[in-house]
């Protein structure tokens, strides 16, 4: 056997990992490296039969990492990512004014995208790229410089900032409202409650915010809905009760187009936040976006959640 200079598994094998840890599937990285299944699954056993230890653990709908495939999966993710961006500078120069940020559906179209016109005016010459996925998995993209995030604040290799707190409480169409005048927040699992099906588990949904808010909850009286804005419209369309978190739907009750339902109201565990590659120094373009955030998060933070 050929003793390489790093002593490393091919970079062939590499890559097939990386990409199956970063889908959690072989399956998925397969279709990315353009190649079948079972030629990622042998790359892998030949790493693991290499190194002698086992980086993922094999399930029927798919794959996790072992503690050691963490360990790699870490390293390598941040390498090939600062190699991604080493050679993009490269071939662009010192003239690239774009900037990668990834977000969730509803934080870009909610809150985000609203306050964007206020950066073009002053950043006119910065081309931003959102990524919107409501799978964080793809914030982990090379290209992907900023993100906002919803969570506790704690990601391996990211640095966090804490932008704002929110909260949660029930909202509904006013004619909705208006068919249960005398409802309090006892009647709520009475009533249909329109559920989103969160990829993030930091979410919360309708089960979650009734446990919290000490209410019983009937799973047989919910819809369930894939995006959140899709359950918004089914809300302004009088067909029940949706989780609103207060920093996206409070431009809709100012307006009216929504309205608060009871005085329920539930503190998010959890805050948004601004983070980046703790591994990986900003391009200026990146600077630029994220001074702006801080400065728009900072006015934001004046908004109080509302109470009870």
């Amino acid at each position: 056997m050929v003793r390489r200079f790093y002593d490393l598994p091919s970079l062939t094998s590499l890559a097939a990992f990386e990409a199956s840890a970063r889908h959690s599937s072989f399956k998925q990285a397969a279709a990315e490296l353009n190649v079948t299944p079972g030629a990622v699954s042998r790359q892998i056993k030949a790493i693991e039969d290499e190194i002698g230890v086992a980086l993922f653990v094999r399930r029927p709908r798919g794959v996790t990492l072992t503690p050691p495939g963490e360990e790699l999966y870490r390293v390598l993710a941040s390498s090939f990512s600062r190699a991604s961006e080493t050679i993009r500078s490269i071939r662009r120069g010192d003239k690239a004014r774009n900037v990668a940020l990834a977000c969730t559906d509803v934080f870009a179209t909610m809150w985000l995208t609203p306050r964007m016109p206020e950066f073009w005016r002053n950043a006119g010459d910065i081309t931003v790229d959102l990524l919107i996925s409501d799978d964080v998995k793809n914030f982990r993209r090379a290209e992907v410089e900023l993100r906002v995030r919803y969570g506790l604040g704690a990601w391996i290799g990211e640095t966090a900032e804490l932008m704002f707190d929110d909260c949660l409480y029930p909202v509904c169409s006013p004619s909705f409202a208006a068919l249960h005048p005398k409802a309090t927040r006892a009647d709520l699992s009475e009533l249909p409650l329109l559920n989103v099906d969160w990829v993030d588990p930091d979410w919360m949904g309708w089960e979650e915010v009734l446990v919290r808010g000490n209410l019983q909850h009937r799973s047989s009286n919910s819809r369930r809905f894939g995006k959140f804005s899709v359950a918004l419209q089914a809300a302004m369309a009088d067909q029940g009760l949706v989780v609103g978190w207060h920093r996206m739907v409070g431009p809709l009750v100012e307006k009216g187009e929504l309205v608060r339902f009871t005085d329920l109201v539930i503190p998010s565990p959890g805050g948004y936040y601004l983070t980046w590659n703790s591994n990986r120094e900003l391009t200026p373009a990146a600077g630029v976006l994220r001074d702006w955030v801080r400065k728009v998060a900072q006015e934001e933070r004046k908004v109080m959640c509302p109470t009870a």
